[in-house]
């Protein structure tokens, strides 16, 4: 029988994957499925991207880029940096296939076998995964007892780190909760890491999409430059999830071996793809406008509804998500909604935070009004 590679035998296929083939297969079956799994802006790219796309194809850029990325998309994130205070030259920027690819190989150039990595549960599911790829161990600090506010979790946080942690991954705005972590709260991570001299990977691919919340970046607080690892990309505030357009910012020496990393596996983002990226950072921001004020009023509605069912939930701060309680026995409840309401959402326990799902706004919200009907009718809620 032929054996595989430990690091990928203790990994487990996306979640989020197997409710999105589930519904493929029902929908496949003639059945109307709303889909409130996907984490995936439903609008088109904006227009100036795509023109700026097809520019590029037509002017030949069609080969190779530096594996680095080209210089002018990375200073034009440099400057996008710099206005939330955090302070990158181009040197200090790697352009990567999606911001995802991003997070893989800066995890793979910090964290070593048996390396301790600490997620703030509930944490995305990808996260764990990669780690593990890295053959570095887990601990988690479970937020949701908190109602997924970091403040109040920051105690549990300071009991398991030690100068043994490696590396801390956040994520704020968070994807599943929509939770927007508060100054003060980051400020306790910042003295944290400084106090055990240990690397943060902040990811920050929701942080354009907020409601009334400015998230800090914690690279622009003091102490954090030299050793956070910021990661941004273009799929959701841009809703450019096909274009696989990401990056990393942080110390020119992680920099420089995450590029090892990347030289040698995706080589580099797609070359035209890099330069519709500077359009969208330079010539979008009506459109990003646009769509954070269509998802504000989903989730108000989400909420609403929610409420009108006795489902009294923590409302999002961004991004364009809700954690819902649910029974104990997420997969189960996950999986009979789908089958018997037709809605599709994610457990929570593959953020590893059992007990609740996530269901996805970026729908209409006549989507959104049926998914919650056909939830309490078939008695989901």
């Amino acid at each position: 029988m032929r054996e595989f590679a430990q690091r990928v035998e203790r990994v487990e296929p996306s979640a989020t994957l197997a409710v999105s083939n589930k519904a493929a297969a029902l929908e496949a079956e003639g059945a109307d499925v709303v889909d409130l799994s996907v984490g995936e802006p439903d609008f088109p790219t904006p227009a100036p991207v795509v023109e700026a796309g097809k520019a590029a194809l037509d002017a030949g850029h069609t080969g190779y880029a530096p594996s680095q990325g080209i210089r002018a998309l990375r200073e034009a994130i440099s400057d996008d940096l710099a206005r939330r205070n955090v302070e990158h030259g181009a040197e200090e920027i790697l352009v990567t296939p999606g911001a995802k690819m991003a997070l893989y190989e800066a995890i793979q150039a910090l964290i070593d076998e048996g390396d301790e990595v600490v997620l703030l549960d509930p944490a995305w599911v990808s996260y764990e995964a990669m780690v593990k790829l890295a053959g570095g161990s887990i601990v988690r600090v479970d937020t949701a007892r908190h109602d997924f506010r970091l403040r109040p979790a920051l105690h549990d946080l300071e009991a398991v780190v030690s100068d043994r942690t490696q590396l801390l991954v956040v994520n704020s705005p968070s994807n599943p909760t929509g939770a927007v972590y508060s100054d003060h709260a980051l400020a306790g991570v910042r003295d944290l890491a400084v106090e055990h001299d240990f690397d943060v990977i902040s990811d920050e691919i929701y942080g354009s999409i907020t409601y009334g919340e400015e998230p800090l970046s914690l690279g622009s607080l003091d102490g954090m430059t030299d050793r956070t690892v910021t990661v941004d990309g273009f799929s959701k505030a841009y809703s450019m999830t096909g274009w696989r357009l990401g990056y990393l910012a942080g110390p020119e020496e992680v920099v420089s071996q995450a590029t090892k990393v990347q030289s040698h596996s995706t080589t580099c983002a797609a070359n035209f793809v890099q330069h519709a990226g500077v359009a969208a950072l330079e010539a979008a921001d009506d459109a990003v406008e646009e769509m954070v004020d269509a998802f504000e009023s989903r989730r108000d509605l989400l909420v609403d509804l929610l409420a009108d069912e006795g489902v009294d939930v923590p409302t999002p701060d961004g991004a364009f998500y809700l954690f819902l309680p649910v029974d104990e026995d997420d997969e189960s409840w996950c999986m009979d909604a789908i089958e018997d309401a037709h809605v599709a959402a994610v457990p929570g326990r593959a953020f590893g935070s059992p007990g609740y799902a996530r269901l996805s706004y970026a729908n209409s919200e006549d989507r959104i009004r049926e998914a919650v009907e056909r939830l309490a009718d078939e008695g989901f809620l």
